[in-house]
């Protein structure tokens, strides 16, 4: 007789869990559209910011049009290129890295905390919409260069958050914009864009203030990858045959590949690219030829500074000596060189000059301290007496000496 009771209160507790999984999917939906001081709806999908799109409207680039990276470790700097409706590639925005972790120079190994330097290409499968530092997207790192080094690491980024360890940090506003953008080009259809990282702007000052690193001959081959979009502002066609990348290059026998760690095949760049590229290189090399002399030169005398110091400060007695040694060595070239000038300068004969000049070196025997020589040449006051005594007055050089008896 009860069965029925029970079964009434089974769809009634049915019913109310059934209207409460609903509030609880509705709760969820609208939580999910509403607006953060980022935008509206879904991070992954939102438009570029207002100002970005101001920028492509004014730079005649369809929002949908391929777009490049380039990242500048020292500078602190992630730039955004895009393409135009003419072909070119121009600046859309430079966002400032909230953070990069490590130093200059290349990723080696997983743990080494170090951001990644080279050409990296990203796919839409690297696209991290569900990020837990707000956006992200995977640099592809190690690529076919650095295993070929036998390189390793994962998961390095490009994220928000402004929060790194071994990545490079956005903040979430960045990012966004960042991410729009990446994901708009692959709407227009680029299959992937290229991110070049860099340890600074690859100029000749640059290279020169930094021409002693262990890192030189890596940087000079990726300043090659540098200079051909420098030149052409299309992003270079990059390819890694005996562990070096080499940019717009085209084998010459159809169908043969590049292969990262064997012989590079028989290549051809674009002959005028290549010329201009070697011009480039050439007026940069001079350049930085003449910077990097100024800087060793100048490295050289503070190292020569630094171990003088070290030495006075070991001994303070011998600092002493070698301080009063260079003075006296100095003021003994001075007094060699005023001696030079005198007797350099012509010497007029009259009448009485030896006599003078006898009583000049009577006055220069007083001895006098240098403070007192000052403010007796300075200053118009004090006593007269003690300047008048021991010198020698004026000498009657017409004088003739008495005959002797």
């Amino acid at each position: 007789m009860r069965f029925p009771r029970v079964a009434s209160r089974a769809r009634v507790m049915g019913r109310i869990a059934g209207r409460l999984a609903g509030m609880v999917l509705v709760a969820g939906g609208l939580a999910a559209c509403q607006p953060d001081e980022l935008g509206y709806g879904p991070k992954a999908q939102r438009p570029v910011s207002a100002p970005v799109k101001r920028k492509m409207t004014d730079l005649d680039m369809p929002s949908t049009s391929p777009i490049m990276i380039r990242i500048f470790k020292e500078e602190s700097t992630l730039e955004v290129w895009k393409e135009k409706r003419n072909g070119r590639f121009a600046l859309l925005d430079s966002f400032e890295i909230c953070k990069w972790s490590g130093k200059l120079g290349p990723k080696f190994k997983e743990g080494d905390r170090q951001a990644p330097e080279g050409f990296y290409e990203i796919t839409p499968g690297l696209m991290n919409p569900n990020s837990s530092y707000h956006l992200a997207f995977n640099l592809g790192y190690p690529n076919q260069y650095d295993r070929s080094y036998g390189r390793t690491g994962s998961n390095l980024m490009v994220h928000g958050a402004c929060s790194s360890r071994g990545c490079y940090a956005m903040t979430d506003a960045q990012v966004q914009d960042i991410y729009a953008l990446a994901r708009d080009s692959f709407k227009g259809g680029q299959r992937s864009f290229q991110v070049q990282a860099f340890p600074f702007r690859m100029t000749p000052e640059n290279m020169a203030k930094h021409y002693d690193s262990e890192h030189m001959d890596f940087w000079r081959m990726l300043k090659v990858g540098y200079d051909h979009f420098e030149l052409t502002k299309v992003p270079p066609k990059v390819s890694v045959c005996e562990k070096k990348y080499v940019f717009d290059a085209t084998t010459l026998v159809e169908g043969v590949p590049f292969k990262a760690a064997a012989k590079c095949p028989a290549y051809e760049v674009p002959p005028r690219l290549q010329q201009l590229v070697q011009e480039k290189q050439r007026k940069d090399d001079e350049k930085y030829q003449q910077l990097a002399a100024r800087y060793e030169a100048r490295a050289e005398r503070q190292k020569r500074w630094e171990e003088r110091q070290t030495k006075f400060a070991k001994a303070p007695g011998d600092a002493t000596d070698a301080s009063t040694d260079e003075t006296s060595e100095n003021t003994e070239a001075a007094a060699a060189e005023a001696t030079a000038s005198v007797a350099a300068a012509p010497q007029q004969a009259r009448p009485g000059a030896a006599v003078e000049t006898q009583a000049v070196a009577l006055q220069s025997e007083k001895k006098e301290s240098p403070t007192a020589g000052f403010f007796k040449r300075w200053l118009p006051f004090g006593p007269k007496s003690e300047d008048t005594e021991g010198t020698v007055g004026p000498i009657d050089t017409t004088a003739t000496p008495e005959p002797k008896p």
